[in-house]
């Protein structure tokens, strides 16, 4: 897949430095959707929080629709599998498809480098969405948060999307 593409739902194309405050602010307020506690809000800010030279080193794609940035992922490329590192749509394009589009961008682009597949270390809300798009649970890894000690992050591999 190429490194940007156009179809009638919109643009997928490199992030640019410029990007950056957009992202952080579709970033931050999908986390807010799953109406998470401000404290954790707060303890997760520095990660959900882009500037221009992250943007300069990372893998970083939007998409946009009608010059508006909807949605953007960042990954890690690794051997043999990358790792899908951030997914994110604004609160308003949930729903519509636009995650699945990303996904399936940045899953091609693996392919093409040669990886096996993404992984993806998953918010628990969005694992049914991932398990749509054909993940499989590998695993999990101990997240707590203030007020839950036992909070667990599902690890999940996609090799293919399913149809």
């Amino acid at each position: 897949m190429s490194p940007s593409m156009r179809d009638s739902a919109g643009l997928i194309r490199r992030a640019l430095p410029a990007d950056a405050e957009h992202l952080t602010a579709i970033a931050q307020a999908a986390k807010r959707h799953w109406g998470y506690p401000a404290e954790w809000l707060a303890m997760w800010a520095p990660a959900l929080t882009f500037d221009a030279a992250q943007l300069e080193r990372l893998d970083v794609f939007v998409l946009e629709e009608n010059g508006v940035i909807a949605g953007f992922y960042a990954t890690v490329p690794g051997a043999p599998r990358w790792t899908l590192d951030h997914l994110w749509v604004a609160p308003a394009h949930i729903g519509r498809g636009l995650g699945r589009r990303l996904v399936a961008h940045a899953l091609a682009r693996a392919r093409a480098a040669g990886a096996d597949g993404l992984d993806v270390e998953a918010d628990p809300h969005a694992e049914p969405f991932y398990a749509r798009l054909g993940a499989r649970r590998v695993g999990e890894i101990v997240a707590p948060a203030p007020g839950a000690p036992d909070r667990r992050l599902p690890l999940l591999v996609l090799d293919e999307i399913a149809v």
